[in-house]
């Protein structure tokens, strides 16, 4: 692979800034990817961890040879502090957030810089989100990607639909002080970010040929598991989305064709119904444990505030 130049005394055309928290492993083929660049505008990369066991790895440290790479440690605070310390500290005039466990294609940032160039007037863009078909579990998240980037897909362009694995935003809209996310929303603190841009009249502009594979490296208990912790978590970040007054969630309509809808993806491809079977029983997992948490009061009680962006 070829290294980039590291003009660390100019500013880069985009920063990726990468929350970790002991994920060392996938983060390094991360890092890898963004190394494998083909075409991309200059780029730095950050990377905050998150109050990890252990201090960023050598082999982490080693990818600066081949592009600006900072690594900033802080306490253990949660994606969005890590996101925010992140975005403070980068450089470039625009901001891309990738998760730790993602891998961008070979185009995706020159891919990016053509949309940004070809849409002026718009400010945030989803990036196009893939799964890693090489697992079951990585089968069933790419049914499921491809179901809600299609289904919540505007007539115009834009998408109902934000996932920080994925996302850019123009420097000249953030961050303020208070930084892009509230440290408050302890999970969902990207759909919180959604419902202020909808509260703004703005949605996300889909940058379709800027694909990005989300690879989940864990197994399906393991999937299980985080499913029903993210979803306690997110409970109090959708009651203020819900005081707000901004619609995030699918309507019960809209997941049934969304469901039918992946029932006949799986069929006519490569992905298989058993993949639908598993994006069954975590959806219904999901839905099952917001629904308690809302109803028997156990929720995490949010300070995320309903404010206007």
């Amino acid at each position: 692979m070829a290294e980039r130049e590291n003009t660390a005394g100019s500013a880069p055309e985009f920063s990726v800034v990468i929350a970790a928290y002991n994920d060392w492993g996938p983060l390094n083929e991360c890092l890898r990817s963004l190394a494998e660049q083909r075409g991309a505008p200059s780029f730095e990369v950050v990377v905050v961890d998150d109050g990890s066991r252990s201090e960023a790895p050598e082999f982490i440290r080693a990818w600066s040879r081949h592009y600006p790479l900072s690594v900033a440690r802080q306490e253990h605070a949660g994606i969005a502090a890590a996101r925010n310390r992140g975005a403070q500290s980068a450089r470039g005039a625009t901001l891309i957030s990738v998760d730790a466990d993602c891998k961008l294609e070979k185009d995706c940032l020159a891919s990016l810089a053509v949309t940004l160039a070809e849409h002026p007037q718009r400010n945030y863009f989803q990036l196009h989100i893939v799964g890693d078909c090489a697992r079951l579990v990585g089968r069933a998240e790419e049914l499921r990607l491809i179901v809600v980037q299609s289904h919540l897909r505007q007539p115009d362009g834009c998408i109902r639909y934000m996932n920080t694995a994925g996302f850019a935003m123009r420097r000249t809209k953030g961050p303020s002080a208070e930084g892009l996310f509230d440290p408050a929303a302890l999970r969902g603190e990207d759909t919180l970010f959604l419902a202020h841009l909808m509260q703004s009249g703005e949605l996300p502009w889909f940058a379709e040929k800027a694909v990005v594979q989300h690879a989940i490296p864990l197994n399906l208990l393991q999937c299980c598991l985080k499913d029903i912790r993210t979803a306690y978590l997110e409970a109090g970040t959708y009651d203020a989305i819900a005081a707000m007054g901004v619609r995030v969630r699918v309507t019960h309509r809209e997941r049934v064709d969304m469901l039918r809808s992946t029932w006949r993806t799986a069929a006519q491809g490569s992905i298989g119904r058993t993949a639908w079977l598993v994006l069954l029983v975590r959806q219904v997992l999901r839905l099952v444990v917001l629904k308690l948490a809302q109803v028997s009061g156990l929720r995490v009680h949010s300070r995320v505030a309903a404010k206007s962006s």
